[in-house]
């Protein structure tokens, strides 16, 4: 009779799981901390970034629907820097 206990998949798999986890390079304490400086400094960025560009287009679509020229000339601007983009784009 085989050993059903090391035949079963699921112990198998633990078994090899446990194996890669060993093959694993853990960083360091100082290394897990510079990465989380990152990973926060690019988050915060990317968060100012993304407000920045809301309340731009907030104050855009406002003007737009209030009929306001500046924002109708700065929605051309965007609009044909956008057609031009897509047609450069496409060329390459």
């Amino acid at each position: 009779m085989t050993n059903t206990f090391r035949d079963n998949a699921i112990t198998r798999y633990l078994r090899e799981t446990w194996a890669e986890l060993k093959k694993v390079r853990w960083p360091t304490r100082q290394e897990a901390q510079n990465l989380t400086l990152v990973v926060l400094a690019v988050t915060i960025g990317m968060a100012a970034i993304l407000g920045l560009l809301d309340a731009f287009y907030t104050w855009l679509f406002k003007g737009l629907i209030e009929g306001t020229t500046v924002n109708l000339v700065v929605a051309g601007v965007i609009l044909l820097a956008g057609i031009v983009a897509i047609i450069l784009g496409m060329r390459q």
